[in-house]
């Protein structure tokens, strides 16, 4: 194994994911935190970042090419995320009088919507999404899952740069 190698970063983002998606779902199901559609949604990009570098690594590309372009879905994925988190941080922080109010739930969304339309409503976001239930050093889950997609971001911009050395 070379130091050029995308397994072992790409293994690493994986490892990432499933440690976030491990707090996620803990967070859910120990704690009794029900996620609001931005969490959801932010769940998503995860698992896409999560699937895309899973890929890479089984894969491990030798060229440039191959790299490239598994590092720009990755830093798709993981940047869909941080735009989500950013997002819900910023719902977080409006004013009580500013923050919309609450929406029909996700599930019943789903179901009567086209996807374009729900999507379009829950970036929007809703007053259950500027519910803050827990804090941890001051700072929301939201803003923790945005500093996680920072971190995440490591891997594809590692990957990119194997591609442009290469």
């Amino acid at each position: 194994m070379t130091l050029s190698a995308i397994r072992p970063t790409a293994l690493a983002g994986v490892a990432f994911c499933v440690l976030m998606m491990a707090v996620a779902l803990s967070l859910e199901h120990i704690v009794g935190l029900e996620p609001c559609p931005l969490c959801i949604f932010q769940r998503v990009a995860v698992i896409a970042a999560g699937l895309v570098l899973a890929v890479a690594a089984i894969h491990n590309p030798k060229g440039g090419v191959g790299r490239g372009i598994y590092g720009l879905l990755g830093l798709a994925a993981v940047g869909t995320g941080a735009f989500i988190a950013g997002r819900h941080v910023w719902l977080q922080g409006l004013p009580a009088d500013e923050v919309p109010s609450c929406g029909p739930g996700l599930d019943y969304m789903m179901d009567i919507l086209p996807m374009q339309e729900v999507v379009a409503m829950v970036l929007t976001g809703s007053g259950e999404c500027a519910e803050i239930d827990f804090m941890l050093l001051g700072l929301s889950l939201p803003a923790w899952t945005l500093i996680g997609f920072l971190v995440l971001a490591l891997a594809p911009l590692r990957m990119l740069w194997l591609a442009i050395k290469r």
